[in-house]
């Protein structure tokens, strides 16, 4: 059985958990896009309790198998990690915590924008957020081995995609 719950990420053994979901995923985007030193890599428990980020995780039999974590601000969802453990790649995973955050994060306040970003060179990532109606708003090009996209989503009042 599987399901989507939030993580409470000031506990130990969950930031634990998510950490040994997180290390493994981004080192497979790592060697995607060619370029090892990206920040995930070298997040701690302590950075990841410390971080200020909502983490939802997509659990199958009460094993964190991938999860999704983000901010809301002035109408605003910024998704800050969208990972799924290699184990568990090409199961929809990303797909259902994308859908997740986008249908079920309910605010004191209209969502207008959801933004996300991720490496140039990740293109299992930014096929995903073309996929979803994310339209690519900028490129940063962080140093000579590393340049991020950054997507965004508009959505209308009633909670629905852009038309």
């Amino acid at each position: 059985m599987s399901l989507i719950k939030e993580i409470d990420i000031r506990n130990r053994e969950l930031a634990e958990e998510v950490l040994k979901v997180q290390i493994p995923s981004y080192m497979v985007e790592a060697e995607i896009i060619g370029f090892s030193d990206i920040p995930p890599l070298k997040d701690t428990v302590d950075t990841l309790q410390q971080c200020g980020e909502t983490f939802f995780g997509y659990y199958i039999d009460e094993e964190l198998c991938g999860a999704i974590s983000i901010k809301v601000e002035m109408g605003e969802i910024d998704i800050h990690r969208l990972i799924v453990h290699p184990d568990h790649f090409r199961n929809g995973i990303a797909q259902r915590l994308l859908d997740f955050v986008e249908f079920n994060i309910e605010c004191k306040e209209e969502i207008e924008i959801i933004k996300v970003s991720t490496g140039f060179k990740n293109a299992p990532a930014v096929s995903l957020y073309i996929k979803n109606g994310f339209h690519k708003v900028d490129e940063v090009r962080v140093n000579e081995q590393l340049s991020l996209t950054f997507f965004e989503k508009k959505k209308l009042n009633n909670g629905g995609d852009e038309l």
